[in-house]
């Protein structure tokens, strides 16, 4: 009978605590930017690439190493272009002999010794002695390997003397211009998100803090992972820092407050 009882009692709690109205106040509220938390972050180089070889050769001697900083159009490395050289020689003397056999046909026409088709013909020979003399300027500017940008040189596949052919890596060169920032923030904070949003970027390898903004929102979300990625500029270029470091970056609570605040507030 008192079992009975008490089964009673705590079935009446239970459907009471059912029943109760569900406080307001209770409710979880909107995702917001000051409450997200530290969100990992990647630096990225402003340009980075991979230089390969454009002809079939032998290099020389380096003339930039692992970690050097290079100017742009700077000398990176030759390749031993001899032949390459006396092609362009070659089609630099057709070339010539090419406009003294046009002028010679022009010279005859006039004395009516040969027709229009054969001035016709010398012209289209100097036109393409010319489209040769160009390909094997073309090819001798392959012979040394410039740097496109100013940077540092970060990774060296080749050594010297080394026998290549077209399209083998050489070198890996990144920019040494003001960092890029990516990061990954979920996509709920979407409509919070702003160019121009402040934030605070922490670096595991110096244990310092920079203040960075947001620079581009990626215009796709990553379905899976229910993130969108971001890309934030530093607001100024710090020594101390390079491409691959990683950190964590929380949004500035006042910056995202006034943000918050202009999504919430009533469209006139």
């Amino acid at each position: 009978m008192r079992k009975t009882a008490l089964e009673s009692r705590i079935g009446a709690l239970l459907l009471a605590c059912l029943i109760l109205p569900v406080n307001a106040d209770d409710t979880p509220s909107a995702p917001s930017l000051d409450s997200a938390s530290a969100i990992r972050v990647l630096l990225a180089a402003e340009l980075e690439t991979t230089l390969s070889s454009q002809m079939s050769g032998t290099l020389g001697e380096m003339k930039s190493g692992f970690g050097e900083h290079v100017a742009k159009a700077e000398v990176l490395a030759r390749f031993n272009c001899n032949e390459a050289e006396a092609r362009s020689k070659v089609a630099v003397a057709e070339l010539a002999m090419a406009k003294q056999n046009l002028e010679a046909k022009k010279q005859l026409r006039q004395l009516n010794a040969v027709g229009d088709i054969e001035v016709s013909m010398a012209n289209t020979e100097v036109q393409k002695a010319d489209g040769a003399r160009a390909m094997g300027v073309a090819q001798s500017g392959y012979c040394q390997v410039l740097a496109p940008f100013s940077g540092r040189i970060a990774k060296v596949y080749v050594k010297p003397y080394q026998t290549v052919t077209a399209g083998t890596p050489l070198f890996d060169l990144v920019s040494d211009g003001a960092l890029k920032v990516r990061l990954n923030v979920p996509s709920n904070l979407l409509k919070t998100l702003k160019p121009g949003l402040a934030l605070q970027v922490s670096i595991h390898e110096t244990g310092k803090t920079y203040a960075a903004h947001v620079s581009a929102i990626n215009s796709r979300v990553d379905a899976v992972a229910q993130t969108v990625e971001l890309e934030a500029r530093l607001d100024q270029k710090y020594p101390d820092l390079m491409a691959g470091m990683s950190g964590t970056a929380q949004f500035n609570q006042d910056t995202a407050q006034q943000h918050q605040a202009l999504q919430n507030s009533p469209q006139p």
